[in-house]
């Protein structure tokens, strides 16, 4: 039986979404082959090329091998080639390397940057829509940065360290915004001050990402400007040169960093295939997304290609949720077709529009309701990624993507700034170090409260408290003497009733790491050694320094208690918890199940203040300082006299 060949152009968002929908619903026909055509052999998740061509994350981040993404879909075979024409009348694609008869046609090959006729920006300027513009821009940015940094010269110098972004879109701010993230680390690695980059954004229109509202476009600037950007709003480029663009006031910016981000047409390959376009080279589609002229030929154009005017004079936006609605909408009545039912028009749900400016910062609009900012905006980015690899059914990818923007992450540039860096911290360390100084927070405060009523402080400090004049300390030498016949004949029937407790409870007790029913527990010593009495009666030879270095001993626990929650001086206060659980060893007071505080405060001491603590702040600060102090602060160039 002759197969029915469904050719999709373009591995983009649309070319996806309408290859995996098609997959899904028509597997159970063993008729139907659908072919997946691109010159890539990987998905690009291009909604996150910034953070390639900001340094943030490495290529394969945001790269999906279309494999991976396909390997379960017996009916979807994969090409990867350049379409060079389509032959409309005899329904075949041709390739570079092959040709492709088609049934139903999809053609989803995006769209590429639009300079609007602008002189100069296709030699000297810099555009992101690709993976290799992404790199292209990373390693231009590297690149220039370092040889700024040994440049003796002050203007060529900051002629190099300026970097112009053209058009406040998406795109745009998106990329400065990884551009003020990247920013300190470029100075930290070729040894310059942050403030000799400047960051510009210029903008023809008046205002700054018109997709949004106002309110919420001005969060986005007030944040651009807090961070030293500098907004140039109703300037024009109308030149863009080697070393400098030129501004429509006749203004000359030197620069040799120009990022074009101003506009977008669909794939100029299109312009061979002899269809009907309009604005920006888009090509026309009827309600079905089937193109106009061509319907008969069951061709349909999906994503940032596709011209269909939702309402008057506006065409689709090209943006993901529009490729993807375009998608399902036109892979959707190819299965009508094959299934004989009926078609469906085109209906755009545009959920909200999400911007993040860097790591840290953004600001959303959900449904015309909710509006977002900061980190809850960055959140809802995340979530939105992530529901992303829910739709196209790729559980590797989500893992993938977690990993890159959670865990492969390098200077804080991620939503949480920096504190779930597999590199850097010890995440999961942290309930457990929370948990182990709350212990040592439990045992200091129940020497401050004693018998009294935890939810009553004015009952604190009494009777079983170390506050006061009774003598803790379990040392023969510290107890108070005793006088009288009376006392005498006391002491000794005391003397004998310990004696008889003690041989009992040495009876009953047994090692153990664990408590269990029954059985009481084994101190590690059953008596000071020697060596360690001595130096203990040396420490505290009478019952005023007992009674001083008990209350002592009780602040300091809690002081170390509070100090590894909060993860300030975490390796020190756990190296002391160390010295401390050997005293109380040594002294006969600590008991074989809690021998696990040893090797708690071990593995704590391995940099876990550093996730959700302030030895995240504190100790690279120390370090700095002291770095500074010693070996003072060093330079990109050293000259006379510097």
């Amino acid at each position: 039986m002759t197969k029915t060949d469904i050719v999709v152009v373009g591995a983009g968002y649309a070319g996806v979404a309408a290859t995996k929908m098609l997959s899904k619903k028509l597997k159970k026909n063993s008729d139907v082959r659908i072919t997946l055509i691109d010159r890539h052999s990987y998905h690009t998740m291009m909604t996150e090329l910034h953070e390639v061509a900001g340094g943030r994350v490495e290529p394969e981040a945001v790269q999906y091998d279309l494999q991976r993404l396909f390997c379960r879909r017996k009916n979807v075979q994969l090409i990867t080639d350049t379409v060079t024409n389509v032959d409309k009348e005899n329904k075949i694609v041709h390739t570079k390397n092959g040709n492709y008869p088609f049934d139903y046609l999809i053609l989803g090959m995006g769209g590429e940057p639009n300079d609007f006729g602008t002189p100069g920006v296709k030699e000297h300027g810099f555009t992101l829509w690709s993976m290799e513009d992404a790199l292209e821009i990373r390693e231009h940015i590297t690149r220039t940065v370092a040889l700024a940094a040994l440049e003796p010269d002050p203007e060529v110098r900051k002629k190099m360290l300026t970097f112009v972004v053209c058009g406040s879109g998406f795109t745009g701010i998106e990329m400065i915004g990884e551009l003020i993230d990247w920013k300190a680390r470029l100075a930290r690695d070729n040894k310059i001050s942050p403030n000799e980059i400047t960051l510009m954004v210029v903008e023809a229109m008046p205002t700054i990402l018109n997709m949004l509202n106002r309110k919420d476009a001005g969060k986005a600037e007030a944040y651009l400007l807090r961070k030293g950007v500098k907004l140039l709003k109703e300037t024009p480029i109308v030149e863009v040169q080697a070393e400098a663009i030129v501004l429509k006031s006749g203004e000359i910016i030197p620069t040799q960093t120009l990022i074009w981000t101003a506009g977008v047409k669909a794939n100029s390959d299109t312009a061979e295939f002899g269809m009907e376009s309009a604005r920006a080279h888009r090509l026309v589609a009827n309600e079905y997304m089937q193109a106009k002229g061509y319907e008969a030929q069951q061709i349909y154009v999906v994503g940032d290609l596709v011209y269909y005017e939702e309402f008057e004079n506006t065409p689709t936006p090209q943006i993901v949720q529009a490729a993807e609605g375009t998608a399902h909408c036109a892979a959707a009545n190819i299965i009508a077709d094959i299934n004989q039912t009926e078609k469906h028009t085109y209906k755009g749900k545009y959920q909200g529009f999400m911007v993040s400016i860097g790591a840290k910062y953004g600001v959303a609009a959900l449904f015309d309701k909710i509006h977002l900012s900061g980190f809850f905006a960055m959140l809802m980015k995340h979530i939105v990624n992530l529901k992303y690899f829910f739709d196209i059914r790729s559980g590797y990818y989500m893992f993938q993507y977690i990993m890159h923007e959670f865990f492969h992450i390098k200077d804080e540039r991620n939503i949480m700034r920096g504190h779930t860096s597999r590199y850097g911290n010890v995440l999961w360390s942290v309930p457990l170090r929370v948990f182990y100084g709350a212990v040592w927070l439990v045992e200091s405060m129940k020497k401050i409260i004693g018998n009294g009523n935890v939810l009553k402080p004015n009952t604190w400090f009494g009777d079983g408290s170390w506050f006061t004049d009774t003598v803790a300390f379990p040392f023969p030498w510290l107890q108070d003497a005793v006088t009288g016949a009376t006392g005498a004949a006391e002491a000794t029937a005391g003397a004998t009733g310990a004696a008889e407790t003690t041989e009992t409870v040495a009876e009953a007790a047994r090692f153990g790491l664990s408590y269990a029913y029954g059985e009481t527990p084994m101190t590690v010593f059953e008596s000071m050694p020697k060596w360690f009495e001595s130096i203990m009666q040396f420490m505290m030879p009478n019952k005023e320094v007992a009674l001083f270095l008990q209350k002592f001993m009780t602040i300091f626990e809690l002081l170390i208690a509070l100090a590894i929650i909060v993860g300030l001086f975490t390796w020190l206060a756990n190296g002391v918890t160390i010295v401390l659980v050997g005293m109380f060893c040594l002294s006969g007071m600590f008991y074989w199940v809690n021998i696990w505080f040893v090797f708690v405060a071990l593995a704590l001491m391995n940099g876990s203040g550093r996730a959700f603590g302030l030895d995240k702040w504190v100790i690279p600060w120390i370090q700095r300082t002291l770095g500074n102090w010693w070996y003072g602060k060093p330079k990109s160039r050293y000259e006379a006299n510097s």
